[in-house]
């Protein structure tokens, strides 16, 4: 039977709950006790009540949360680079099977967020290309 980790971390919105894990009780059952919770945000964390973390579970959560940092980041890159694909399937949709009212819908929405989609990408390509003239 594989070993059972130290620590449980219960994902949440910005950050997680940690959990040391207990079996050394008298009901040999898995126990959960919330030792501190996450702030992926801050990229800090806080102990929870009068608990005390080991140096081991310290290193543990900060682990925890540079990994974590990582999948997110890539999770947002990866969202970026599935909006090109529904971009286009919106595109098509809409000259393909989209009547005038589903177009009429969705028209004012879509032009509002290309357009400020549009400024953002406008600003980071010349903040760039004034960068790289300075360098």
């Amino acid at each position: 039977m594989k070993e059972l980790p130290g620590l449980y971390f219960r994902i949440r919105d910005n950050g997680a709950f940690v959990f040391r894990l207990d079996t050394e009780n008298r009901q040999r059952r898995l126990d959960l006790e919330h030792v501190a919770t996450v702030n992926i945000g801050k990229g800090e964390f806080k102990t929870q009540g009068d608990r005390k973390l080991e140096p081991a579970e310290v290193e543990e959560i900060r682990a925890w949360i540079t990994a974590r940092r990582e999948v997110l980041a890539q999770r947002e890159f990866d969202a970026a680079l599935g909006m090109i694909e529904q971009m286009n399937l919106t595109t098509q949709w809409l000259q393909s099977r989209a009547d005038d009212a589903q177009a009429d819908a969705v028209t004012e929405g879509l032009l509002m967020a290309m357009h400020d989609l549009r400024g953002v990408l406008v600003r980071r390509r010349a903040d760039r290309s004034t960068k790289d003239a300075a360098d």
